[in-house]
């Protein structure tokens, strides 16, 4: 009954959030709390009621009581990302208005000259630079601010900008120090160099692939509207602020103090020096007071950006009740072993490409925390019955990564479709069409290496 709830919540969920019939955080909140509700009438959490709460015989009200501990314990789970990206948001936010990203911006608009092919080919690349540093919100908030005023004035669909600044993430966020790499090597404790050398090709070969995506969309929007001829005086309008609320908030004067500020910090983030959300918080608090030295400016400044920064998290906590009453309930492990369990004995000597694809739905419908805590170690032990290496399995559970980021459960894409305006139903779908791609050449690659066996 698990496996047939977890599964109804799963589809329902994906149905009305494509269908547009639910905005993402209704869906989060309410799908989750239904299903969940009638799973404890139906009595499926006496055991974990009973784990929970030490009643030896639990009744259908406190099967009922005990949602609200799960949802609980999901706020808590994401409370740490929804303060980072609260944080996050307002710092990046204080250097746009302070200034600090214009002349990056100035420097794309003069590579592209009002070529829209040349200006969606610069996105794939500062956005595969930027997504070094291994956090999502980082490289979404730069990307955008550098790029969304170009689009706009050229006319270039925003979709471009959605699809290849998640695209981009999605492969270089195998590095090491980002979060699904870093969670393997802590859960299996195999070598962060191996696993590196053994991801790297697919990585290198897929970011190529990504720029060839980026040329391909760009030469079709420079077919639908053509290459603009833009004069110095257009490029200058780009970067000129001539709203005086905007004007009076710039501090040129501050852009190398704040220019060593933020490399300081993506620098600190990329070595985990300190704890993410502590960073975000002690440089918003410095930024204010470095640029706006009235007591009123850096309220106003923090009254104006709420908005945005306000609208992603309550998505984060949103996402927190989801998988809260998902794991609570028992339905997340129900999922994994509904997925396990449907691979025929036959099929072992190909394990490795299995786990790989098992990856996909493992980690598009689950946190990583609990695919790569939960059920990877499962995976593992199934993988060296037949004759796969600890590091071939680990590896493989990493391609999957393709389609994770994609996922409504994943919680700075929602910080990328708020600043573009876009869907995220169509967003899905045609990001969907790219990154199967990507997949492909993430097992290709660790076939050809020799890093995910083919079959034992």
């Amino acid at each position: 009954m698990l496996i047939l709830l977890s599964w109804s919540m799963i589809i329902v969920f994906m149905i009305l959030i494509m269908k547009k019939k639910l905005t993402p955080f209704s869906a989060l909140v309410l799908v989750p709390l239904v299903f969940t509700t009638i799973g404890a009438f139906l009595g499926l959490y006496a055991k974990q009621v009973t784990q929970l709460k030490q009643i030896s015989n639990p009744r259908i009200i406190d099967q009922i009581l005990v949602i609200g501990d799960w949802v609980l314990e999901g706020i808590k789970s994401t409370s740490t990302t929804a303060v980072m990206l609260l944080f996050a948001i307002l710092y990046f936010s204080i250097m746009l208005n302070a200034g600090l990203f214009d002349p990056l911006t100035k420097i794309m608009i003069q590579f592209a000259k009002g070529d829209p092919a040349k200006v969606v080919f610069a996105t794939a690349i500062v956005a595969a630079i930027v997504s070094l540093n291994g956090n999502g919100t980082t490289t979404t908030l730069i990307v955008c601010t550098a790029f969304i005023p170009i689009y706009k004035k050229l006319g270039i669909k925003m979709m471009n900008l959605g699809v290849i600044t998640i695209l981009m993430f999605t492969i270089m966020n195998l590095v090491p120090w980002a979060g699904p790499t870093a969670r393997v090597i802590s859960v299996l404790g195999i070598n962060e160099q191996e696993i590196l050398i053994a991801l790297i090709p697919g990585m290198v070969v897929s970011v190529i692939y990504m720029l060839g995506v980026s040329i391909h969309l760009g030469l079709k929007e420079r077919k639908r509207i053509g290459i603009q001829t833009l004069t110095n005086l257009d490029m200058d309008e780009l970067v000129t602020t001539t709203n005086p609320d905007q004007l009076v908030l710039k501090r040129p004067e501050n852009i190398w103090i704040n220019a060593i500020m933020t490399i300081s910090l993506l620098v600190m983030l990329m070595f985990g020096t300190f704890p993410t959300v502590f960073l975000f918080i002690a440089g918003t608090a410095l930024g204010l007071v470095i640029n706006y030295k009235s007591l009123n400016d850096q309220r106003n400044i923090i009254q104006n950006n709420a908005g945005d920064a306000v609208q992603v998290t309550i998505l984060i906590f949103a996402a927190g009740i989801f998988m809260g009453l998902f794991t609570g309930s028992g339905m997340a492990n129900a999922l994994a072993f509904s997925l396990t369990s449907i691979i025929p004995a036959g099929f072992s000597r190909f394990w490795g490409l299995i786990v790989a694809f098992i990856s996909v739905p493992g980690t598009f419908f689950l946190s990583n925390d609990a695919f790569y805590y939960g059920i990877l170690p499962i995976l593992v032990e199934t993988g060296a019955q037949y004759g796969f290496t600890t590091m071939e399995i680990g590896t493989a559970s990493l391609l999957g990564q393709a389609f994770h980021l994609i996922s409504p459960l994943v919680a700075f894409i929602y910080l990328l479709l708020n600043l573009t305006g876009l869907d995220m139903g169509e967003w899905q779908k045609e990001s969907a069409k790219w990154t199967t791609g990507v997949f492909i050449i993430f097992i290709a690659m660790a076939v050809i290496t020799g890093a995910l066996p083919l079959y034992k």
